[in-house]
């Protein structure tokens, strides 16, 4: 695979690179470059983090060492729960990203983040960050952000120094990091470290428009752990406005979950509604369902088959 045929792949489905000629520049120099994902092991994994992990696996294909890092000493600043909630969380994300298939190295936050130099490097970003721009760089992330605690402040920074302690050239993410990752431009003088950042799409909430998926809000999205059943009853009641694209997320879950992972996406409909249906790629998908040729409820049936494949063998092979 040549560096344009690696910067296709990786541009594919993301939302933005910055910057896309320093990643070619990366590319041509060095042959192994290394790539990270951090995530708060809270909950179980859903759907949006699979947005994440499926760009990861790109940037694997396209010659990244990849790092993925359970964060649980952020989990505990962002309030997302007490030391042993978390404990037991991590041991639940290594078993699923063990189950994805992700050829990746996994590494827990608490096992290098009391480093007293990663500390230290810390404390003199938060002499020159205000409280304002570091509470701006958690709008997207902080739980709570209303009421936000120092803690919570302190997040971003460590983030930060994460991508410089892992020894990362590029730190991907969903574009909710974006503000933390523009926070790390303006400490390189502080790091000496200067990654590059991809960034891909948040998936709407199933609720519909106005907040993305979260595993903290019931309904919100679908869990490595739920049953076919669940799947079947979370996407059937899923928002998904007929003819629309904007905010609609089960054209989001097809695009960036479904077919990065499939050939052909079969629709199985009665003769009467034009019968089956098949799509080679995603804007044949797109097309049709503008045009008012497939109906929101055909697209769910086939959207929740498809997830049900990728997500039983990850579910059972959680509980082994």
């Amino acid at each position: 695979m040549d560096i344009n045929e690696k910067l296709e792949l990786i541009r594919k489905n993301t939302a933005e690179i910055i910057s896309e000629d320093e990643l070619r520049e990366l590319l041509s120099k060095k042959k192994k470059p290394t790539v990270y994902c951090g995530y708060e092991p809270s909950g179980s994994m859903h759907l949006g983090n699979f947005v994440t992990i499926t760009k990861l696996i790109d940037l694997q294909k396209a010659g990244f060492n990849v790092i993925v890092l359970l964060a649980d000493v952020h989990g505990l600043l962002n309030r997302k729960g007490n030391v042993d909630e978390i404990a037991k969380n991590v041991i639940a994300w290594k078993k699923t990203i063990k189950a994805i298939g992700l050829d990746a190295k996994v590494v827990l936050g608490s096992s290098f983040e009391f480093d007293k130099d990663y500390q230290l490097e810390i404390m003199k970003m938060a002499q020159e960050v205000t409280i304002n721009r570091g509470l701006r760089s958690m709008q997207e992330v902080a739980r709570d952000v209303e009421n936000a605690t120092i803690s919570q402040i302190w997040y971003p920074l460590m983030q930060i120094e994460d991508i410089k302690a892992l020894g990362c050239d590029v730190s991907e993410a969903g574009i909710d990091q974006r503000k933390i990752h523009m926070l790390a431009r303006e400490l390189v003088h502080i790091t000496n470290h200067k990654p590059v950042f991809v960034h891909t799409p948040m998936i709407t909430s199933l609720k519909g428009p106005g907040t993305k998926m979260s595993k903290s809000i019931p309904g919100s999205g679908v869990n490595v752990t739920d049953t076919d059943e669940e799947i079947k009853k979370s996407i059937n009641g899923a928002y998904c406005p007929e003819k629309a694209v904007e905010d609609n997320p089960l054209l989001q879950i097809s695009k960036l979950i479904i077919f990065p992972r499939i050939r052909k996406l079969d629709i199985k409909r009665p003769e009467k509604f034009g019968g089956d249906i098949s799509f080679k790629t995603y804007e044949e998908l797109e097309n049709v369902y503008v045009q008012g040729k497939l109906h929101p409820m055909d697209l769910k049936a086939a959207v929740a088959s498809e997830l049900i494949k990728i997500i039983k063998p990850i579910r059972d092979n959680f509980k082994k």
